[in-house]
């Protein structure tokens, strides 16, 4: 990788970084409410593959989807707005952090149930074959969405009629609070996948030169006809399931192991070897950040006398 791509992923990866933390810091003033699930140390995965999907393609994530849905270009200010409860929002502060959406932008949504975008994803797909855009959809969800059987039927379903999804899935190690180790016999996620005849692959998740150059790969293969594709991307999280979580199931100094591994700092470190100065990236990102969380801070707060309001049966 160029120093000038990794340099640009850092900087992406410093947006999505800086956004979180002022997330976590506004949910403490109380200006956030309600559960919010943080991507700290997963920055990687949303910066390398979005860059394989076009206008046209159609993104589901989960409930822990701040990150993805920057990465796919959705603006921070009206993100920091929603989150908020804001009017500016993207959904008019409706949606908050765990079910906003921006479509315009082909992120279409998080979702709080368990492994549910997966079957959505592959909705989207199925509908691109038949509304000329001929769209790729990709379903990110983490290790614990595996024991979900929605999952299992969208991706034998996706198998069986060929359709172009990609399925990613983060695996941080923790299905929520339990070990990933301790949910199931065999922790090679892939072998689910190969087993339904889907092509897998299993990469490191903390780079995103691989992670790019293998949904990349997955996506061609996907939109030439070959079918869905199921890349598990091995990460980890540096902060709590949700905010608020005290991480008690942690073993003694692991996240001082992880933090050594983090995306974040393996290409700082890189770049810092070569003479790139790194802290001039993470203050622009920093600046950007700070300034649309004081604008989105600014902004009207939604009106309660329309919640009812853009609401479909």
């Amino acid at each position: 990788m160029t120093n000038n791509q990794l340099s640009a992923d850092l900087h992406a990866m410093w947006r999505i970084r800086a956004f979180e933390e002022k997330i976590q810091a506004l949910h403490k003033t109380g200006d956030i409410p309600g559960s919010v699930h943080l991507c700290i140390g997963q920055e990687a995965g949303p910066v390398g593959a979005c860059d394989a999907l076009g206008a046209a393609d159609a993104l589901f994530a989960t409930y822990r989807g701040h990150g993805w849905a920057i990465a796919r270009g959705t603006p921070i200010q009206p993100l920091f707005a929603e989150l908020l409860g804001r009017a500016t929002g993207v959904n008019g502060g409706r949606g908050g952090s765990a079910y906003f959406s921006a479509p315009e932008y082909g992120f279409y949504g998080e979702n709080s149930i368990v492994g549910a975008g997966a079957s959505h994803a592959v909705g989207a797909a199925l509908a691109g074959r038949y509304d000329g855009t001929g769209r790729l959809a990709m379903s990110v969800f983490g290790d614990g969405a595996m024991n979900q059987g929605a999952v299992y039927e969208a991706m034998n379903f996706a198998a069986a009629y060929g359709l172009p999804v990609l399925f990613i899935c983060e695996n941080n190690r923790y299905s929520e609070l339990t070990p990933i180790r301790e949910m199931v016999a065999n922790e090679q996620l892939t072998d689910r996948a190969t087993a339904l005849g889907i092509r897998a692959r299993r990469i490191d998740g903390n780079d995103p030169a691989a992670i790019r150059s293998t949904v990349a790969e997955f996506a061609a293969t996907a939109r030439d006809g070959g079918g869905p594709g199921f890349i598990e991307t091995i990460t980890q999280r540096l902060v709590g399931h949700y905010i608020g979580d005290v991480q008690q199931y942690r073993p003694p100094r692991e996240l001082e192991a992880d933090a050594l591994i983090e995306p974040i700092a393996v290409a700082t470190a890189e770049l810092v070897r070569t003479g790139v100065d790194t802290a001039r990236i993470e203050r622009a990102a920093r600046e950007e950040v700070a300034a649309a969380a004081a604008q989105a801070l600014t902004d009207p707060i939604a009106d309660p006398a329309t919640a009812k309001e853009h609401l479909y049966a």
